[in-house]
């Protein structure tokens, strides 16, 4: 079971580093290089993005790739959904044809609870959230090339 696939894990990074940008366009090749996603897959889903009206893109010197939400209005489960579909526990309820124990499986009420309790939790996280958070990593680091050995 995958909670998160790669797809949409690089879709995350990408915004990420849109969101970074601040209303600024982004070229392909810079997020590719800033967050270390394979230059031709990160264009498949920076479309698939634009499909769905999370991004905006120009072309140009000046172009690139650019949020079209404000980042708080871009949630987690919203791009689960798009790239890999519903976020489900056990296979064996969502198959084409249903279990054939679904009507005696005492683990199915339970798994179902599950499934509503992670989607909740996702729903509560957004890009905008995820990069105020990176913003409060990343203040507690030290620049490098600043930090002093002990003496």
């Amino acid at each position: 079971m995958k909670v998160l696939t790669k797809k949409t894990d690089y879709a995350i990074r990408a915004l990420l580093s849109l969101a970074a940008s601040k209303g600024s366009y982004v070229s392909a090749k810079a997020i590719s290089a800033e967050q270390g996603i394979p230059y031709q897959f990160l264009r498949g889903l920076l479309q698939e993005m634009i499909r769905h009206n999370l991004v905006s893109s120009k072309e140009g010197v000046q172009g690139g790739f650019m949020l079209s939400k404000n980042p708080d209005e871009i949630g987690l489960k919203q791009l689960i959904g798009i790239f890999q579909g519903k976020v489900e526990v056990s296979e064996c309820m969502f198959r084409k044809q249903l279990c054939a124990n679904r009507a005696k499986c005492v683990l199915r009420h339970e798994i179902m609870r599950i499934e509503q309790v992670v989607n909740n939790e996702f729903d509560k996280i957004t890009i905008g959230k995820l990069q105020r958070d990176l913003d409060a990593v990343n203040a507690l680091r030290p620049a490098s090339g600043n930090v002093e050995e002990p003496k």
